[in-house]
């Protein structure tokens, strides 16, 4: 098996995660917290697709689907265009307010589209290639990749788990 191949599967498996966890949810838990500092589910798929979105688009040398795909507009978050989430305050996660379940998942599709076309394009000398000297040791594409399907996961599963506790709540 190609590398590649390992990596379009653990990327499919994020959007595996990301459809689960969105697919026939009541849309006002999106929003939901379980306490006043809490993370939303809203927030936790909108994160981990911006950050994908950004830190490939990076690496492929294109455009964000964000900006390119008119995402930012139909989002209309109160945030500039590069926000991605890493950073933010409890009161910007609770400004981050998607109350379209469907708004989430296609754009998540959309950047998923973007990332497997990509990772189509690239041989295993591509993943040595250094793509950020500000580390020690510098990141690699390879390295940079699996930090962001470990990033994805973890949120993705986190808003799986957000939207169980608040079902049952």
């Amino acid at each position: 098996m190609e590398s590649r191949d390992l990596l379009l599967t653990a990327f499919d498996d994020v959007e595996t995660v990301v459809r689960s966890a969105l697919d026939g949810i009541d849309p006002a838990l999106l929003t939901a917290r379980l306490d006043p500092d809490a993370n939303t589910i809203a927030w936790l798929v909108w994160h981990l697709t911006r950050v994908q979105d950004d830190h490939v688009a990076e690496v492929a040398g294109t455009e964000q689907a964000w900006t390119a795909a008119g995402w930012a507009d139909r989002f209309a978050l109160p945030f500039p265009p590069s926000a991605h989430g890493y950073g933010f305050s409890s009161a910007d996660v609770g400004r981050t307010v998607v109350t379209d379940p469907q708004l989430l998942v296609d754009y998540h599709a959309d950047v998923h589209r973007r990332t497997a076309a990509f990772l189509r394009t690239l041989t295993p000398a591509d993943l040595d290639r250094v793509v950020d000297r500000s580390w020690d040791p510098p990141v690699t594409l390879g390295v940079r990749l699996v930090s962001v399907i470990g990033d994805d996961l973890q949120h993705a599963g986190q808003a799986a788990l957000l939207r169980g506790l608040l079902e049952r709540r």
